[in-house]
């Protein structure tokens, strides 16, 4: 009960923050002068789903773990990291602040890699459940930075 508890927040969290993506996604993000390797906007709905539902996962193993300090702090690390992920896509998308979201998303970063750390201590399959989504959020970062770079004015 508790993954599928995990699933439904990280997933509702991240339909909440797909309002701020869909707000731009048709004008001005279009606009935007982009690098090569930037996936056609179609790949970021399934990729950001099946990560949520990892993320769930991996949240809802660690809940299940014997209530201790330890746990809670790697639960709030967790949680600190997915308020992060819900803003970028409002700093990005809805301000349209690229190099705040670039700090942003390096800060999101810092997170993601403690919280894998923790995780691992506690259940190892559970940080193994976040390597795609570090993955993922690198990506992102460098596709942030350059998006940033390119139209900087």
């Amino acid at each position: 009960m508790k993954i599928t508890i995990s699933i439904i927040v990280c997933l509702l969290i991240g339909y909440a923050g797909g309002f701020a993506t869909a707000s731009s996604l048709s004008d001005w993000y279009i606009a935007l002068n982009k690098p090569v390797f930037n996936p056609p906007n179609w790949v970021f709905g399934p990729v950001w789903t099946v990560l949520y539902i990892l993320m769930g996962i991996a949240l809802g193993m660690i809940w299940q773990q014997q209530p201790s300090g330890y746990r809670n702090i790697a639960m709030v690390v967790f949680a600190i990291q997915l308020v992060l992920n819900f803003g970028w896509s409002f700093l990005f998308f809805y301000f349209k602040n690229l190099l705040g979201a670039f700090i942003e998303i390096v800060i999101l970063w810092i997170f993601i890699a403690a919280c894998i750390g923790l995780f691992y201590k506690l259940k190892p399959v559970a940080a193994y459940l976040l390597i795609p989504y570090i993955l993922w959020v690198t990506f992102a970062s460098i596709l942030n930075f350059s998006i940033y770079w390119l139209n900087r004015t």
